[in-house]
């Protein structure tokens, strides 16, 4: 049974992800730093574990329509830590692309929500460009 109770672990798991975030912007503005990266991604996919849980974790990362993803993003922070950021970051941004490919569609949904960015993803032409790529969304 899937609880929307925000308690503890939740809350933590959020904070997690977004220091994971926020780690990973400061690596790719400080060049690259692979240190900062590294964390970045230790606390993105540690803070998601923590959020929707273990067990949760393990099936969407070993999903089978996830697995390139999984390869793509474990190879992409292998190559991170032997200390190739760029080609690790590309690799690793394939593999998040991958992975998270089903929702984007409510990632669009809720941008056209906003009160004043939504107003620019409302304009016919950023519109339409959102409708061909929206599939079918994905429940949250």
């Amino acid at each position: 049974m899937v609880s929307f109770e925000m308690n503890d672990r939740k809350k933590i798991g959020l904070g997690l992800t977004g220091f994971g975030i926020f780690f990973s912007f400061l690596g790719l503005i400080f060049f690259f730093d692979k240190g900062l990266l590294a964390m970045g991604n230790i606390l993105f996919v540690s803070g998601v574990s923590l959020t929707i849980g273990l067990k949760s974790t393990m099936q969407f990362f070993m999903k089978r329509s996830n697995f390139k993803g999984t390869i793509s993003f474990g190879i992409g922070f292998f190559i991170l830590i032997l200390g190739w950021p760029i080609l690790g970051m590309i690799v690793e941004s394939y593999g998040f692309i991958i992975l998270f490919s089903g929702f984007w569609p409510t990632l669009a949904v809720f941008l056209q929500k906003i009160p004043v960015l939504g107003w620019l993803f409302q304009q016919p032409y950023v519109r339409s460009l959102l409708d061909r790529y929206r599939g079918r969304r994905v429940p949250v």
